[in-house]
């Protein structure tokens, strides 16, 4: 009897670890079938990354490999991590039809466009990290370069500060899902980050500075938009917070009414 009941036990468990197993496969399945044709475009894809950097190079400067086998292999990880920042939207829907059948109707309803949401706002970090924060770091950094230098810099270390840039601005662009969720659980209230806004406005710029290059324009440029969202996210919070006052308050009425008349 206990091991029938053992195994009774056991087997949705086991059931979710292989349903788990699966989607990651999926998961691995799509970024590999991106991965292969994205590697003939290699070499093309990281002429695109290395814009911001060619165009304020000085005259007759050019990108250097140190490593030989860089000219190679950074090509081929920066075409991999392109098609894991593609497969981003088919991720997140695997997880989220992983999770769905577990939530309630009206938490799949709040989920889902937050899901998305969090799709488009990290899009939008990398593009403002590659269109704005890039070129203006990358002009400081070859300006600021003492005379007779000159700058040349390495394929491979280009290619991990470019990266950084769009990890850091990619996930900070998610502080309005944060600020919503964390209002929406209870976690905390309206009234409490707003009293402790001077705390998060020094702690974007603290963010900033771990996450970003060491220079104070790519903090600044990373502190301010995260400062921003934040009160985003706080806007939409009092929107989303509105309604649920007002349905909690509107059913007590007819109650009192019906009550009145049966008597």
């Amino acid at each position: 009897m206990t091991n029938k009941n053992s195994t009774s036990t056991e087997l949705p468990f086991i059931a979710h670890l292989i349903e788990f197993r699966n989607v990651l496969l999926r998961m691995v399945l799509c970024v590999i079938v991106l991965a292969l044709p994205l590697s003939i475009y290699a070499n093309d894809i990281y002429a695109i990354i290395s814009k911001p950097l060619i165009a304020h190079l000085p005259l007759n400067s050019t990108m250097i490999a140190t490593n030989v086998t860089s000219p190679f292999m950074t090509p081929f990880k920066l075409s991999f991590l392109t098609a894991v920042f593609l497969s981003v939207p088919y991720i997140l829907a695997q997880f989220w039809g992983f999770f769905a059948p577990a939530l309630y109707k009206n938490e799949r309803k709040a989920i889902f466009p937050l899901l998305v949401a969090s799709t488009i706002l990290f899009y939008c970090g990398v593009a403002f990290a590659y269109f704005v924060v890039a070129p203006l770091a990358l002009s400081f950094f070859t300006a600021a370069a003492p005379v007779g230098v000159t700058v040349m810099t390495d394929i491979e270390a280009y290619l991990d500060f470019v990266l950084t840039l769009f990890f850091a601005f990619g996930i900070c662009f998610e502080v309005p899902i944060f600020t919503i969720v964390a209002v929406w659980s209870g976690f905390t209230t309206i009234e409490s980050l707003v009293d402790k806004r001077p705390y998060v406005v020094v702690g974007a710029f603290i963010i900033g500075m771990f996450l970003t290059p060491p220079d104070v324009l790519s903090q600044t440029l990373l502190a301010v938009p995260m400062w921003l969202l934040f009160e985003i996210g706080l806007l939409f919070a009092r929107i989303k917070m509105r309604p649920a006052k007002n349905q909690a308050v509107v059913p007590a009425v007819p109650a009192k009414t019906k009550k009145r008349r049966r008597r």
